[in-house]
């Protein structure tokens, strides 16, 4: 990026202009074009969904306290748990990484000036924000008990509030779709010169992977729930039985795109986490190809593997001996990852800032999440343990402690980049250690539970597995604890932070050696690559520090 140095190497930290006081009007902002801000209106917009999902969730714990009933009805149990699934997964964990984090930071870590399609990206984001006021309304015009999958006949036979809740969907995953071709296009054709695939950052890669299974995908899902619409507005026998209709071809439907989402989920946090072990170890990623080609991998194999979720539903025993194989086969680029981030880490200068342990965490929780999920993918052992909290675990260290917690280390990573200001990293491991070990004493619990024949989504349940609820609901409110915290402490840097450095992790990557928050164009002028993302031992200590930008109120000082 030689041409970026020269043209900002005279410019002052005051003289630079950024896109945050960069016309700050709300209309500004609501007509935005520019990538950071859609993606920072994103973040607001899933971290909402974040705290509504997980105050569900606390709702759910709460009730399971104790045995028998508490405070709501096994009606209202069934609508409060239904809601938590389906605003975490469509609202939270699917669009969080890729319209937030990656809408800022593709573009930047490519040298370019923004998305391929800058409108087409804001109407990505309204069309998010159209399907949330869709499921709101779903919300309140009735009661959704039927669980975040929807499965037939219990959608079919629910009210029309279920009718409001498969459009929402579907909306849904037009944004996703709008936002993974804005991604292929950019990376195809907006990549700085000098910057080869073979010079990409993971967490570009993550983000390419990703987009690829939303194309192929999602229009799987949009598809099954319009049918689901339809059959139900229009009482055309398509899965009820009472119809004519085939239950279990929902279930086909519903899992051949949900099983890729999975995947949709996870990509893009292990691309953060490749990008905080490379920085807080200060070396090149081991293997960076092998990794890079477990990302597509992982995507590609997603496609295989739905009929896992099936084993108890009656298909033939070769079909679920296949699934079983196939399933198998997943733990090969997940293995690859998980060993070339170990390797990695052995002998790095390892520095434990907070975005590190959310990284080091992500490794230990994903590896348990994904070691728990062989007995599942085992036909014998799935038959003991399918619909038991057992399986609540296994998908709870996949999702949070995988797709969560990656978001959250690059929330950290990237927050004074985005802002220009730091937050009190005593504070921020504190909410760290609080998550850490509320989210473990949650779930581990649950994996006891499962494994003593408790099963899901039951309102009440024999006084035997009461101590260990009990322990689990602490654990949730640790574990939400933890959460309101880390909101507040970033509320509190924006308003009493520090102001941040350049490049205050020295990491190597290219989205640091802009200014501080970003230019509104990113870059002055289009950077030349001269080197990979990981390249410390081509970079100078000023580099790595400062960005390529001086910092001369330092010298004036």
């Amino acid at each position: 990026m030689s041409t970026a140095a020269e043209a900002t190497a005279a410019a002052t930290a005051d003289q630079v202009p950024n896109y945050l006081n960069h016309e700050r009007s709300i209309k500004s902002w609501l007509f935005t074009v520019d990538h950071k801000r859609i993606g920072l209106m994103y973040l607001v917009a899933t971290f909402a969904a974040l705290l509504l999902g997980g105050f569900m969730a606390l709702l759910v714990r709460t009730e399971l306290m104790l045995p028998g009933k508490q405070w709501m009805s096994a009606d209202t149990y069934n609508q409060v748990f239904t809601l938590h699934g389906a605003i975490m997964v469509f609202l939270f964990i699917i669009p969080a990484i890729p319209g937030g984090l990656g809408n800022f930071f593709l573009p930047i870590m490519l040298g370019a000036k923004d998305v391929a399609f800058p409108k087409l990206n804001l109407f990505s984001f309204y069309i998010y924000v159209i399907g949330s006021v869709l499921a709101i309304v779903a919300i309140l015009s009735g009661h959704i008990d039927t669980g975040w999958t929807f499965y037939t006949p219990y959608s079919t036979r629910a009210d029309n509030s279920v009718l409001w809740m498969t459009m929402a969907v579907f909306v849904l995953g037009f944004s996703s779709i709008l936002t993974a071709v804005n991604f292929i296009a950019t990376v195809h054709t907006m990549r700085a010169p000098g910057l080869t695939w073979k010079r990409l950052p993971l967490f570009v890669w993550g983000a390419y992977a990703t987009s690829v299974v939303q194309i192929l995908a999602t229009p799987v899902l949009a598809i099954t729930v319009l049918m689901l619409f339809v059959e139900k507005a229009f009482e055309i026998g398509i899965f009820d039985p009472s119809l004519g209709g085939d239950p279990i071809l929902f279930q086909h439907f519903f899992w051949f795109y949900s099983h890729p989402a999975v995947y949709i989920m996870i990509l893009p946090g292990m691309g953060i986490v490749n990008e905080l072990i490379a920085t807080f170890s200060r070396r090149a990623i081991f293997g960076y190809m092998f990794v890079a080609m477990s990302s597509i991998a992982l995507g590609l194999l997603g496609f295989l593997v739905w009929g896992h979720h099936m084993f108890t539903s009656g298909m033939s025993e070769y079909s679920a001996m296949v699934f079983s194989a196939l399933t198998m086969l997943v733990a090969i680029p997940s293995g690859v990852k998980i060993f070339n981030w170990l390797a990695t880490l052995y002998g790095g200068s390892i520095s434990l800032q907070s975005p590190m342990l959310y990284a080091l965490a992500f490794i230990a929780l994903f590896t348990i999440g994904g070691l728990t999920g062989l007995p599942l993918a085992t036909l014998i052992t799935d038959i003991h343990l399918h619909d038991t909290y057992f399986v609540v675990a296994h998908f709870h260290y996949v999702m949070v402690g995988g797709t969560v917690i990656a978001f959250l280390g690059g929330l950290h990573y990237w927050w004074p980049k985005m802002t220009g200001k730091m937050y009190s990293e005593t504070l921020a491991r504190i909410a760290f250690t609080l998550v850490f070990v509320g989210f473990n004493t949650t779930f581990l619990t649950q994996f006891v539970l499962g494994s003593q024949g408790m099963p899901r989504r039951y309102f009440d349940y024999q006084d035997q597995f009461q101590p260990l609820h009990m322990t689990s609901s602490f654990g949730a409110y640790i574990l939400g604890l933890g959460i309101v915290l880390i909101v507040w402490m970033f509320v509190r840097s924006l308003l009493k932070g520090e102001r941040a450095p350049e490049n205050p992790w020295g990491s190597a990557g290219f989205e640091w050696m802009t200014t501080t928050p970003p230019d509104p164009h990113n870059f002055p002028v289009t950077p030349v690559i001269e080197r990979g993302p990981y390249d410390y031992d081509l970079c100078t200590e000023e580099e790595l520090y400062t960005g390529f930008r001086k910092d001369l109120e330092a010298k004036k000082a």
